[in-house]
């Protein structure tokens, strides 16, 4: 296993430290979680596949897309992020439906990038390590129900090939303390959401919800992955 980081509140975000390899920063969540959850800097790949189009497609599942799409927005390489929905049906691709927990849908972002710049295996690298918790079922913390779950989107063959290896090198490896509960499913459909999600941790840095739960991934995302940082966020259409 590589080396962890606390997921922290926002209050103890700028406390935040390096560890050394295989270390374990064991600050809790100021809410009384009992045990802290982490951020692990999983090991890449052993295996993807090569590039075959200039701009790639990637949809993933995992949690508040907010902070999804706040953490791919900081990713070289990325050419583009949307917050939206995928898995449910297009007349009920609205957030109040989607929030019911009843449409099949779950808040997901669907990222565009370079596959020159940066793989679809390095794609999903930061997703397990810093944009969600694979091994959490029915939510991701602090939010609770389907429409919250982890699920990997695959375009085509080559991606679902390189998805399932992944999940299997990373049980296998056992580099989670419980294993992995990420759905690998094909696409279905992405529809993205209403203007104001859009770009929501850029617009709102100090609303509670994002200090608390997502500036933190922002931090290991620059910590973690110094070499695939970039400072200046790639912002949607709409925001431009």
């Amino acid at each position: 296993m590589d080396w962890m980081m606390s997921r922290r509140s926002g209050a103890a975000a700028s406390a935040l430290a390096l560890a050394g390899a295989g270390a374990l920063l064991t600050a809790h969540w100021l809410s009384g979680v009992a045990e802290a959850e982490t951020f692990v800097r999983v090991p890449p790949p052993a295996a993807a596949a090569p590039a075959a189009a200039e701009t790639e497609v990637a949809v993933l599942s995992g949690g508040c897309f907010w902070g999804m799409q706040g953490v791919f927005e900081h990713v070289k390489g990325v050419r583009e992020v949307l917050a939206g929905y995928a898995g449910g049906a297009a007349g009920s691709a609205h957030y109040e439906m989607v929030s019911t927990g009843t449409t099949g849908h779950a808040e997901s972002v669907e990222i565009k990038f370079d596959p020159k710049e940066i793989s679809y295996g390095e794609i999903l690298r930061i997703f397990f390590s810093v944009a969600s918790d694979p091994t959490q079922v029915g939510g991701q913390y602090p939010d609770e129900g389907p429409q919250y779950r982890s699920e990997i989107w695959s375009m085509g063959p080559a991606q679902r090939r390189t998805a399932e290896a992944y999940v299997a090198q990373l049980n296998a490896a056992h580099v989670f303390r419980r294993p992995i509960a990420t759905r690998i499913d094909d696409f279905k459909g992405f529809f993205a959401a209403e203007g104001y999600h859009q770009d929501y941790l850029v617009h709102h840095p100090d609303a509670p919800y994002i200090a608390t739960y997502d500036a933190p991934k922002l931090t290991a995302l620059k910590t973690l992955f110094p070499g695939e940082w970039r400072q200046a966020p790639v912002l949607t259409l709409a925001s431009r």
